[in-house]
């Protein structure tokens, strides 16, 4: 997903001179290509995240598009506040870029982990919420938040994410993408964990049960009409996430369900707590409830 991600940005900045990259001490590395090509469109504020949001709050002011990356945690938590007052309060054209989104950063522990990201800025006004589940998707997404006017919070990855689509597709924000269609139930899901769904839903149809797989890639505006046409007909719905089960994806389908009356099977799958273990991401899902097993269990019970 970051090779996706600079890839995409290069290409942008090498078009329009308004494009800033913008970073916080990690990753220099990665921007080798960046920084030689397009020196004047390059700044490394330091580790200073919250200044480094506020500048680029100012440049946003003045014409410029900075897209400002760094470690998903620190800029949700550490500089939350930046991003309200200074980005969307002032509807600034600003693209905050979080990597390392959920647990994918599964050896550093939760001090890493951006699990509760979501849950706070999706309560931020004007702010769009785009968390993309593939490379090819980070492409369009990226793409999609420079052509789109006012805040953007883009959740990446890391660099290890397969690609779940075999063609091309129209991305548009706003609009979920039904990866597989079923009538049995419907596994919601956003980010990287997409992948994970699409193995239970195959696993699952070499049991008899087809499931729906509903790739929720704009986490903010969701897309009700999708999740809607879901619950009536398939009736039972899971949402999962590498997320908590509070204020993310699980919470905005079940705010959905809430007020639409209507009557569903419905289920959320994520972290329940802080995360817990250190390893490989395919450990520390599974220690914390996450794995394709897990996962499938879950279905399970909900369809009996």
């Amino acid at each position: 997903m970051r090779t996706a991600y600079l890839d995409t940005l290069y290409e942008l900045a090498s078009k329009d001179k308004r494009v800033y990259a913008l970073i916080s001490d990690n990753g220099a590395i990665v921007y080798d290509k960046y920084r030689r090509d397009l020196p004047e469109q390059y700044l490394n504020l330091g580790i200073s995240e919250a200044n480094m949001l506020g500048m680029a709050a100012g440049m946003a002011s003045c014409g410029k598009i900075p897209f400002a990356y760094t470690i998903g945690a620190f800029l949700a938590y550490r500089a939350f506040e930046f991003i309200r007052n200074d980005i969307c309060i002032q509807k600034q054209n600003v693209k905050v870029v979080g990597t390392g989104a959920g647990e994918v950063y599964s050896a550093l522990g939760p001090t890493h982990h951006s699990t509760e990201d979501i849950g706070g800025l999706r309560t931020l006004p004007n702010l769009t919420i785009l968390c993309p589940a593939s490379p090819l998707e980070v492409k369009k997404a990226t793409q999609a938040a420079y052509e789109q006017e006012g805040p953007v919070y883009l959740r990446l990855g890391t660099n290890k994410e397969p690609e779940i689509y075999n063609n091309d597709y129209l991305f548009k924000i706003g609009k979920g993408v039904t990866l597989k269609d079923g009538k049995d139930i419907t596994l919601i899901g956003t980010g990287s964990i997409l992948k994970d769904i699409l193995d239970v839903a195959n696993k699952l149809q070499q049991e008899g049960v087809t499931a729906r797989v509903i790739n929720i890639h704009t986490l903010k505006p969701i897309d009700k009409e999708l999740i809607m046409k879901a619950i009536e007909e398939t009736k039972k719905i899971i949402t999962i996430e590498d997320h908590s089960v509070i204020g993310g994806l699980g919470s905005a389908v079940a705010e959905i369900i809430a007020e639409s009356g209507k009557g569903v099977a419905f289920k959320r799958i994520g972290l329940h707590d802080f995360s817990k273990g250190y390893g490989s991401y395919a450990q520390v899902k599974e220690l914390n409830g996450i794995g394709t097993g897990q996962i499938i269990d879950s279905v399970k019970m909900l369809l009996s």
